[in-house]
């Protein structure tokens, strides 16, 4: 059992955990999946096509003949970790293929590892299969290992991410996610509904939908039936009959008709936004190319609020962009003490090769960022402590996560895997199993945690 404070990087995806043991002789691949859950999904869409094809999953270095390290590249701390990651795994393997977002510059790898077997971009599944094949040419078992293509998953089996869409329009100046990923490219609806289905008939009882832009689904297919595909998109996935939660919504207008099916409690969109704000100073997201009109965002989110009063807003800010004056960033305070957000997470800037900002004038000193984000922090938990306390007497539905002899660790609906809190229960929690969603009484708050009793 572990509390959940707020971690420097707010994007990270949960570990991948495998769990299945390859057969003696069956050739193995292992994984080393970093970064944001679009890329845990993309590693988990690599798996499920090796083993398919017979390949075992290795859950460790040495009972692989080949490693594949799926990096990160969204900041340059992000690279240096990827490096890092592939340079462990030379060590212990020696066997190594690289993927994901860093792939995308294999020069700049291959400078730094020149023993790697191949790199590919991000979400080039087949360059990747296709490295494997050299590395590790396949010897399936045709009575044992030729499955067909169940997803392997690298979550725990009750929830799953469902990514709806790839790449992004939007020309942030901080971020080079659109130079690595390519444009909005969206998934047909019945693709992401079909792969829905089978994730909630498999036992998933949480949907975790993710892409960079959730808001904009669907808007790049020029004969849609809906102007804003998103919307019967979430409608279509709240009537499974599992918890549906939205991560990376840009707050355009229409958001608002999402509100709606969160307020309905027979819906399974949770009443759960996850909105990239970014800032609030008008001047600073002018800087950064986003959009500048922060006042009228509060007045979404009371419009928000006024439909679903329930509902949970989360977002994540970076402090100490290029720029960034005293007053700016105490404007950034002064609209979170009006906005009250639920979840907050925050970045202190980092220039990242081949980002806009880099160019900006006004750089910001390190020790300035930090104070600034201690300062930023210190706000958002006194905000999150206070919004929990009045929790304390109510009955709240939550799922287990995991059970171990000292408590059941679960999540409200206001809580999404591994970035937000947790609710404990520590007493008459031995028959609960991980998936079970609950009614728990609220007996205990703390900064970011609830602790709780089964409702009888």
């Amino acid at each position: 059992m572990s509390t959940n404070p707020p971690d420097l990087r707010p994007d990270l995806a949960p570990r991948a955990r495998l769990t299945d043991a390859p057969r003696p002789g069956q050739p193995t691949v292992g994984m080393v999946s970093l970064g944001c859950p679009k890329a845990l999904v993309d590693s988990e869409r690599i798996l499920t096509r090796l083993r398919a094809e017979g390949y075992g999953i290795s859950p460790d270095y040495a009972g692989a003949d080949a490693v594949i390290v799926n990096t990160c590249g969204f900041l340059d701390s992000a690279k240096t970790e990827s490096l890092e990651a592939i340079g462990e795994a030379l060590t212990e393997n020696g066997k190594v293929i690289v993927t994901g977002c860093l792939g995308a510059e294999p020069d700049y790898i291959r400078e730094h590892h020149p023993r790697i077997l191949a790199v590919t971009g991000p979400h080039q599944y087949e360059q990747v299969l296709d490295a494997v094949h050299v590395a590790v040419p396949p010897d399936p078992d045709p009575f044992i290992d030729l499955l067909p293509a169940s997803g392997v998953s690298l979550t725990p089996r009750h929830y799953s991410y469902l990514k709806i869409s790839e790449g992004c329009n939007h020309k942030c100046k901080f971020c080079i996610i659109p130079d690595m990923r390519g444009k909005l490219a969206s998934r047909p609806a019945r693709a992401v509904l079909r792969e829905a289905e089978k994730l909630v008939e498999s036992g998933v009882r949480e949907l975790l939908v993710i892409s960079q832009d959730t808001s904009a689904y669907g808007t790049d297919i020029r004969d849609r039936d809906f102007k804003h595909p998103i919307i019967p998109l979430a409608r279509d996935l709240g009537s499974l009959g599992a918890w549906v939660r939205l991560h990376y919504v840009y707050p355009y207008p229409f958001v608002r008709d999402l509100i709606p099916m969160m307020a309905d409690p027979g819906n399974g969109v949770l009443p759960y936004l996850d909105i990239p704000f970014q800032h609030a100073h008008p001047d600073t997201l002018r800087r950064m190319a986003r959009p500048a009109a922060a006042s009228r965002t509060l007045d979404e989110i009371a419009a928000w609020r006024s439909i679903c009063p329930d509902i949970t807003l989360r977002s994540t800010f970076i402090v100490g962009y290029p720029g960034e004056t005293d007053a700016e960033f105490q404007t950034l305070l002064d609209w979170m003490d009006e906005a009250q957000l639920d979840r907050v997470g925050c970045f202190q800037y980092e220039n990242v090769a081949g980002a806009r900002s880099n160019a900006l004038s006004g750089h910001v000193p390190d020790e300035v960022k930090q104070d600034r984000w201690n300062r930023f922090m210190e706000k958002a938990q006194a905000i999150s402590e206070a919004k929990l306390a009045a929790k304390v007497g109510q009955t709240v539905q939550v799922i287990v996560d995991e059970v171990d002899n000292d408590a059941a660790t679960c999540r409200t609906m206001a809580d999404a895997p591994e970035i937000d809190g947790n609710l404990f229960i520590d007493e008459g929690f031995e028959a609960m199993k991980p998936g079970d969603i609950v009614p728990v009484t609220v007996d205990e708050a703390g900064e970011y945690d609830l602790w709780g009793r089964l409702a009888r």
